[in-house]
């Protein structure tokens, strides 16, 4: 299934998040020793630097590393402070970073700890949308509304046709009523609902999300009736996910976690 987000991990928990300065001490090159680089946490738990802070986004990264299956604790064994390894689950290197302060240190290593043991866990909506995935339009049961919908594809401007069931939290999308099973879908959860007249020949529905992550979707159903009946049975199926909207807001509205040097 194409989704809009991903809830197989764990989903009140969000992925902890740094971005920040840090010293890594390099063993290659012409200039043997520490090297200040820019690093990015990701919430998909890998780990990338930069040379400078302005090049993310820009260019590639310097390297790229998966923390899942990691080691990560203190280095004490070069007499020098704030100093803490990296070990891949492979391997195949240590990476030896070294921060500014003790309480950076600490917030760092939590955060890489975190995302080197993710929590996996199964969950009850999402095994019930990958069960409803697999069975013809008709067949859920109890969908909170249903009918044609039109998705604009962003990339090639053009109105795509599926028939949709709506059904807690979750929108899914057919060829046709006749279909089998579902041919994508998308999790609503943090999504907000609005009608959206701006840059479209007639008014639309906007799904935008609350991280700018995730696409902004735009759906537009056969006439302003349907447009509202769609809107006032989606925002009721996303209260349904209203604690987890609730941990996503708050963790997106705290500060941008970084470190300077």
């Amino acid at each position: 299934m194409v989704v809009a987000s991903d809830i197989s991990r764990c989903p009140n928990t969000p992925w902890p998040t740094c971005r920040g300065y840090l010293h890594k001490r390099t063993h290659s090159g012409f200039v043997k020793g520490w090297r200040k680089r820019w690093f990015v946490l990701k919430h998909d738990g890998f780990l990338l630097y930069y040379k400078h802070r302005k090049d993310e986004g820009k260019w590639p990264p310097l390297d790229m590393i998966k923390l899942e299956g990691a080691e990560v604790d203190i280095d004490n064994s070069l007499g020098k402070p704030f100093v803490f390894n990296c070990m891949p689950q492979s391997g195949s290197r240590i990476l030896c970073l070294c921060a500014t302060s003790n309480q950076e240190m600490k917030r760092w290593l939590e955060a890489m700890q975190r995302a080197a043991r993710p929590v996996h866990q199964n969950h009850v909506w999402e095994d019930a949308t990958v069960h409803n995935s697999s069975l013809p339009p008709l067949a859920i049961k109890h969908p909170e509304c249903l009918g044609l919908l039109h998705q604009l594809e962003r990339s090639t401007d053009v109105w795509i046709q599926h028939y949709c069931i709506l059904k807690d939290g979750c929108l899914y999308f057919y060829a046709s009523i006749r279909s089998t099973q579902a041919s994508g879908g998308l999790y609503l959860q943090g999504y907000s609902v609005s009608e959206q007249t701006h840059g479209f020949e007639q008014p639309v529905i906007e799904l935008k999300p609350s991280s700018e992550e995730f696409k902004t979707f735009y759906f537009c159903a056969e006439n302003k009736t349907e447009n509202q009946r769609w809107i006032a049975a989606l925002k009721t199926s996303i209260k349904k996910w209203l604690p987890l909207d609730q941990a996503i807001q708050e963790f997106m509205s705290r500060p941008l976690e970084e470190t300077r040097m």
